[in-house]
């Protein structure tokens, strides 16, 4: 892994990352491919419909602000973000990383984990 700024990501990522932190799930749908997948707290969410069910039960269940922490490239497909979520789910802080693989400059899958 080398790492890289946020500003050297991917538009696909970036776009995403800013969509997340303001909670805009319209805007954070148009970056993943049809197929993709999302991968959260062990349980895996495939195709838009999932993917967009998913991102409104986890919007409306917490608040919480979002810090990236580090930035790095796996591959010329894979980004890893690390970031500290604060906010009124239990344990009020957590690092989470965020592993994007992109396809066709689109986010075929993402994976977060602790």
């Amino acid at each position: 892994m080398s790492p890289v700024t946020l500003d050297t990501l991917p538009q696909a990522v970036t776009r995403y990352l800013a969509a997340h932190r303001l909670h805009e799930t319209a805007a954070e749908l148009a970056n993943f491919t049809p197929d993709a997948t999302v991968t959260d707290d062990g349980t895996t969410h495939s195709g838009i419909d999932a993917i967009e069910r998913w991102m409104n039960r986890t919007a409306a269940e917490y608040s919480y602000t979002i810090e990236p922490l580090a930035v790095h490239e796996t591959s010329d497909r894979e980004y890893t973000v690390t970031q500290r979520l604060e906010g009124d789910f239990p344990g009020g802080v957590v690092d989470l990383r965020f592993r994007f693989t992109l396809r066709d400059g689109l986010i075929e899958r993402l994976v977060i984990e602790g």
